[in-house]
């Protein structure tokens, strides 16, 4: 064999060893001993990755839920409290209670109440849309109907309504895990607390123009009157920017709001029908007194006259 051969071996051989020792010492000197309650938490987590913890999957909030001394602040909204309850009794900490949430939607311009003024012809994205233009009626604050919610939800919780082109969520199905409010460009859906019953009142609009611009655009956009407000006992509803806005924690669901909002924008979900009420008719003198029902709207708000 060459005596250069022969060198080359040696010097090639010599450099291996030596990487693989300095390897092996740097290995050992900042080898990372992960703490096996991380899998124990992740194994308990729904898997979903969905990011409504706020972290960027389940092992990352497993780590957190480890690393951290309290739960107070970590939630997975896909498990919701019972199984943040199953977390901290594993790792011997405690977690807090926290009111479930649900995803609904602040747009009700359907077809029947936003008229069209262009069509859109282009990529179907919502995304893509609200980057090219105000949107193809005269509101532009308004659902896009391209349905990038529909797509990011991993729980089939939300679908587009064929006859109205708007979002429907589907409360049952609902984790909360705020993937659908990210995706919307026009921020029009919103976490709110899941009552009992999944009953729900909220203003159905982010229509920030003057009254009538808005209610010219949509008829059933939210004109900022301001007779909501007035008649709330819980001081739940605030005026801002010529829209009307329903605190959830504040709301006590008495309802008083929705009769008299004069465009509808405020919805009632999952209540049960208005009673008819009998209004008295003053009658003349000498006359019997007759009483006429008033009845109630499918809604559930009792007609306004005009």
């Amino acid at each position: 064999m060459s005596p250069i051969v022969l060198y080359t071996i040696i010097s090639l051989s010599a450099t291996g060893i030596a990487a693989a020792i300095i390897l092996f010492v740097i290995a050992q000197r900042f080898k990372v001993i992960e703490d096996p309650r991380i899998d124990m938490v992740e194994e308990i987590l729904p898997g979903a990755n969905c990011g409504g913890c706020g972290f960027a999957g389940c092992r990352n909030f497993a780590e957190a839920c480890v690393s951290i001394r309290d739960l107070t602040r970590l939630y997975c909204p896909p498990g919701g409290n019972e199984t943040m309850q199953e977390v901290a009794s594993a790792l011997g900490k405690e977690a807090a209670e926290k009111d479930p949430l649900v995803a609904v939607v602040r747009c009700s311009g359907s077809f029947a109440h936003r008229e069209r003024t262009n069509n859109y012809d282009g990529a179907a994205s919502c995304a893509i849309a609200s980057s090219l233009y105000s949107g193809d009626t005269g509101c532009q604050y308004g659902c896009l109907g391209h349905g990038d919610c529909v797509r990011v939800c991993e729980f089939d919780a939300i679908h587009m309504n064929p006859e109205t082109d708007l979002p429907v969520v589907t409360d049952d199905k609902c984790t909360a895990c705020n993937a659908c409010v990210i995706a919307c460009p026009k921020d029009i859906i919103e976490l709110r607390k899941k009552n009992k019953r999944d009953r729900k009142i909220f203003v159905s609009c982010i229509n920030q123009d003057k009254g009538g611009i808005a209610k010219k655009s949509c008829s059933v956009a939210c004109t900022g009157c301001g007779k909501c407000e007035k008649v709330c006992p819980h001081d739940a509803i605030t005026i801002e920017n010529f829209l009307a806005y329903i605190d959830p924690i504040k709301c006590k669901l008495c309802r008083k709001c929705a009769p008299e909002c004069p465009t509808n924008a405020i919805l009632e979900i999952n209540f049960p029908p208005r009673k008819e009420r009998v209004a008295e008719i003053e009658p003349e003198k000498g006359a019997e007194t007759a009483v006429e029902p008033i009845a109630s709207d499918k809604t559930g708000a009792e007609p306004k006259s005009e």
